[in-house]
C-alpha cells in the first residue's frame, strides 16, 4: 500500500468517487483496470470493496486448531489478501485506492454504500455462479437497485 492508499474494514461511510465490487476473480479484476482508469481520468478515489462471509474469507493467521478467531481476524485476512493482490494491479499515479471489507451478501453491501459516490462498477461474472450467464446475481441486483449509474464490465476474453 502507498501513501495515498487506505483500508478499511467495516467501512463507516463510503464517499465520492468510484465504488467497485471486488472477489479476486478475473471478471472482478477487469472491473478494477476499468475504474482506476477512469479514475485517473476523472481525478476520483477509487473504494474497492470486498464483501465476505466466513467460507469465502482466508483463513486468518490466529486459526489454529479448534481455535476460530473473531470475525476482525477474518476481515483483517480478506485486507491482507486484497494488499496483496493490490501489489499488482497497475495503478496510475496520483489515483487515489481505499480498499474496503465487509462483512454479508455482495450486492447488498454494495448497494448500501452507493449512494454516496459517482458510479458503481462491477464485473458481468465474479467468482460464483453458472458460465455463460451474461450476468451474474450481483451484477443482475445492483443495475436493478443502485441510486447511481453502474458500469458492468464485460468479462475478459479468454
Amino acid at each position: 500500500m502507498g501513501p495515498t492508499d487506505d483500508a478499511t474494514i467495516e467501512p463507516g461511510r463510503i464517499s465520492g468517487g468510484i465504488l467497485v465490487g471486488y472477489d479476486s476473480s478475473a471478471g472482478a479484476r477487469v472491473a478494477v483496470d476499468w475504474a482506476l482508469r477512469v479514475g485517473k481520468q476523472m481525478g476520483w478515489t477509487v473504494h474497492v470493496l470486498r464483501s465476505w462471509s466466513l467460507t469465502t474469507a482466508p483463513r486468518p493467521a490466529s486459526m489454529t486448531g479448534g481455535y476460530v478467531p473473531p470475525l476482525q481476524d477474518f476481515g483483517e485476512a480478506v485486507l491482507k489478501q486484497m494488499q496483496a493482490e493490490m501489489a499488482t494491479w497497475d495503478v496510475p499515479d496520483g489515483v487515489r485506492v481505499e480498499l474496503h471489507a465487509e462483512q454479508g451478501q455482495s450486492s447488498a453491501q454494495l448497494l448500501k454504500h452507493a449512494a454516496d459516490v459517482e458510479v458503481l462498477v462491477v464485473g458481468a461474472r465474479g467468482s460464483g455462479g453458472f458460465r455463460g450467464l451474461r450476468f451474474g446475481s450481483t451484477a443482475d441486483q445492483v443495475v436493478r437497485n443502485s441510486p447511481v449509474p453502474v458500469t458492468v464490465v464485460p468479462p475478459p476474453k479468454d
